[in-house]
Formats: C-alpha cells, structure tokens, sequence
C-alpha cells in the first residue's frame, strides 16, 4: 500500500505534466490560429483578384425582355 505522501507527489507531478502539456498546445493553437488568419486573407485577396478580373472580361451584356414576351 503506498503512503499517503507518495500518492500526493504522484498527484503533484501528474498536475504538472497535465499544465505542461496545456501550455503546450495552448502555443500550437495559437500558432495554427496565425496560419488560418494569413490563408485567408491570402484567399480574400485572391477572391477579390478574381472577382476584378471576371469583371473586366465579361461582356456587357444588355438587360432585355426575353423574345418569348
């Protein structure tokens, strides 16, 4: 049977094990949030690149009745 003491320094290094690896990941979500923010104003940026350009090569086209009306 352990003691008392031995059951509580397991507990105390499993609590700092557990906050270490929060930190952790706490850090590579933050790192990833970076990541998604850049891509997409990278595709916001490209979005609206596309967007110029299919405006500039549609044709005008005039509104009219259809030749059924």
């Amino acid at each position: 049977m352990t003691m008392p003491a031995d059951r509580l320094t397991t507990l105390e290094i499993r609590a700092a094990e557990q906050e270490k690896t929060i930190e952790e990941l706490s850090g590579q979500i933050a790192e990833q949030w970076k990541v998604i923010e850049r891509i997409q104003r990278k595709l916001d940026a490209l979005t609206d690149r596309f967007l110029a350009l299919e405006e500039q090569s549609a044709p005008d086209v005039p509104v009219t009745k259809p030749p059924h009306w």
